[in-house]
Formats: structure tokens, sequence, C-alpha cells
């Protein structure tokens, strides 16, 4: 059966917030920019900050570490909450997507969505699903596919072709149960980062953020962006 694929999604708060918006979030909370991984530019992403997004370069040196983690893992277990929503990723270039709904779902108790708003109606639905059928739900819904798209060519730089091998790769970093996860739809399972809290969630997220970056020294092609309270 051949995999889905769509079209890669630019990491920038606008088309991310005008995505979210057409899938009928209102605009309580929105993306922004993060300039920078030091405190002084860490102070001017707008406060309470709900959700991370970090996009990185899928690199061999990440390849190695994430087998690496997920064997450790495995082998010494974790505590994950049940109340962390995951979905794995079955369409390709579909993790700037995936990302948004790691970052909305698990803050549905904070955001606010329109009558009939599609991705509210998706995450009631795939609520109680496992993290396999979320993915195969998705890659049966229409409405976020168009929406995808659309966003997709909405960027500042030219799309892609659709049959491009793209290296970047999304993942979200959100609060739980006291907790910060990092969800990842191409990862067996979401990875615990240890403790944080609503205010600290920006600081110890940036933190696993520096660890990506450390893995690949010579690589630029890092961006970091919150959901952050307008």
């Amino acid at each position: 059966m051949q995999v889905q694929r769509w079209l890669p999604l630019e990491s920038n708060p606008d088309v991310m917030n005008q995505f979210l918006r057409q899938l009928g979030m209102c605009p309580s909370w929105q993306f922004v920019d993060v300039y920078g991984l030091d405190a002084e530019l860490l102070s001017l992403v707008p406060r309470p900050v709900c959700a991370v997004l970090l996009l990185f370069p899928v690199t061999e040196k990440y390849a190695l570490f994430r087998a690496e983690e997920e064997e450790k893992i495995k082998a010494q277990g974790q505590e994950v909450s049940t109340s962390v929503y995951f979905m794995k990723q079955t369409i390709s270039n579909a993790c700037g997507t995936i990302g948004l709904i790691h970052a909305v779902a698990n803050n549905r108790d904070k955001l606010n969505f329109e009558l009939d708003s599609p991705l509210q109606k998706f995450l009631e639905n795939t609520w109680s699903m496992s993290s396999t059928e979320r993915a195969k739900y998705l890659e049966n819904d229409e409405s976020i596919r168009v929406t995808h798209e659309c966003s997709a060519q909405e960027g500042q730089t030219e799309a892609p072709s659709i049959d491009e091998k793209v290296d970047l790769h999304f993942v979200a970093f959100v609060h739980q149960q006291c907790y910060l996860y990092e969800l990842d739809g191409r990862k067996n399972f979401p990875v615990s980062h240890g403790r944080t809290s609503d205010e600290t969630l920006l600081e110890d997220a940036i933190e696993v953020c520096k660890k990506f970056m450390q893995r690949d020294p010579n690589e630029l092609r890092f961006t970091v962006i919150a959901l952050s309270k307008a």
C-alpha cells in the first residue's frame, strides 16, 4: 500500500496560526518565534507558554541517538501519564501538522474552538483511540488534509515538490501532570524529560532543544516556536 505524502509545512508562526484558525481554533493562543535560547531572548517570548515546537535536521547522528534512546527506554522503562495525547506519523511530511495536533490536544483545557471546529471534532473522535488508530484516522480526515495542503503553500519559501526528500522534522514539547514530554510521531511512544510546570515549560523544553543542537554542532537548521497566550 502506498504511503500518503503531503507537502511539508514551513516552520512559520503566521502559517501555523492561520492553519489552526482555518480548523476552528480561536486565536487566544498563538505561535510565536523563539529568536534565541539564552535567558534574555527567552524573556521576550509572551507568557504563559503551553507548548514548544522544534524543527531540526534528521542526520545520521540523530538517527543513531534515536535508536539508542529507544533501546534504553525499553530496557529501563518510563512513566507516561495516561493524560498525554500521542499519535503516530504514517503520512510522509505530515510532521508539522502532527506537531500542531500534539500541541493543541495536550492543551484542550486552555484552548477555545469555534462551533463545528474540524480540529475539535478530530480530537473528540480520536480521544479514546490508540496512537496508531489516530494516525489512521488522520489519513482519512479530508478537512485537515486540505487545510494542510493550503497552508504548506503559504510560507515565505517556495514549497518543494511533493516527491522531494525532506530531512527536517518537527517534534512537540508539552506539559502534562507536572512532566515535560517530547512527542514525535516517528517514535513508538512519548519521551519523558523530567519534571516541569506551566511557568517553566519554555525553559525546560529549551534545555532539551539544546541537546538536539549539541548532537549536531555543525548544523544550523534548527527552529523553535512557542504556543503563547495572545
